[in-house]
């Protein structure tokens, strides 16, 4: 590990997401001007996103590739993934074929009930040896309470916390970030994250319209592929 600093978004989407349009090139340029040095991009439901950045990003930007994945008890991140891992399957099995693959299992916007879906702290506390990270402050989340909730479970259970934008548009990435020591591989990830600082501020609850557009969008467009028509 060196001692260089870096801003790190662990929680952003790209248009491999059903409910996001941001192209890969314009996350990477968001990044450059705002001196973005890691992203994780986690898409809905497949690893794609990240493993597309991954293979074109400059030297600058270090990319994470992780994925949410909705579970049967809601929405877990894995981190460091080599392949997509299948939605719908229970909480344990997914955070089983997330280790499978040397990944590291993180929980995005934990105890949000709007407008995404948070686990709870039934299900945390089920499988709280099993995590390695644990999401403390989301941009978009609307409410304090969860990220007080989250940061509380992380100190019970000794857990470094993550922050991210979860930025569906280019315009987000960057509103929240964690302040750390460049690293290489998870391992140093993990401990550098550790002495990490979050900043970053709430965005507008605005924006979650861009994301229902997006899937409007998304929606429409598949159909009108079905029935041969132009968009």
């Amino acid at each position: 590990m060196t001692d260089k600093r870096l801003k790190a978004d662990l929680h952003i989407h790209s248009q491999y997401s059903m409910d996001c349009q941001t192209p890969l090139d314009k996350i990477i340029k968001r990044c450059q001007a705002l001196g973005i040095g890691c992203v994780a991009v986690a898409d809905h439901g497949t690893a794609e996103g990240g493993l597309k950045l991954a293979k074109i990003a400059p030297a600058s930007l270090t990319v994470i590739v992780a994925e949410e994945v909705l579970t049967t008890r809601g929405e877990i991140m894995g981190m460091f993934l080599k392949e997509t891992v299948p939605s719908g399957l229970s909480l344990q099995e997914s955070i089983r074929l997330i280790k499978a693959q040397g990944g590291l299992v993180n929980i995005p916007h934990p105890f949000d009930t709007f407008p995404r879906s948070g686990i709870g702290l039934e299900a945390l506390e089920e499988v709280a040896r099993e995590l390695d990270l644990i999401e403390a402050f989301n941009a978009r989340s609307p409410y304090p309470q969860p990220s007080t909730k989250a940061l509380d479970f992380a100190l019970k259970h000794k857990l470094p916390t993550s922050a991210g934008s979860d930025a569906h548009i280019a315009s987000e990435i960057g509103n929240a970030f964690v302040e750390m020591t460049a690293f290489s591989g998870k391992e140093e990830f993990l401990a550098a994250l550790a002495k990490g600082i979050i900043r970053g501020h709430k965005t507008s609850p605005m924006v979650h319209f861009a994301s229902m557009w997006a899937k409007l969008r998304r929606g429409k467009t598949k159909n009108s592929l079905i029935r041969g028509q132009d968009v």
